[in-house]
């Protein structure tokens, strides 16, 4: 069981590319950016690179899912 954990760690600590985002969300770039600029979809600067955190895609999968966004 102790090897879940990192594992786990690595898989919420990944960081996601604007398209692998537009991927796994299936929408288009101008609606990812729409949603960070909203505050719904949080990330992070990394160099020039905006990225969104594993942690952040699923919390925003799951308002989508709770009707909160």
């Amino acid at each position: 069981m102790s090897g879940l954990v990192p594992e786990l760690a690595r898989a919420v600590a990944r960081l996601n590319s604007i398209d692998d985002v537009m991927e796994r969300l299936r929408i288009g770039r101008s609606k990812v950016y729409m949603e960070m600029d909203a505050g719904r979809l949080r990330s992070c600067k990394v160099g020039s690179r905006r990225m969104v955190s594993e942690a952040a895609l699923v919390e925003y999968i799951d308002k989508l899912e709770a009707g909160a966004v």
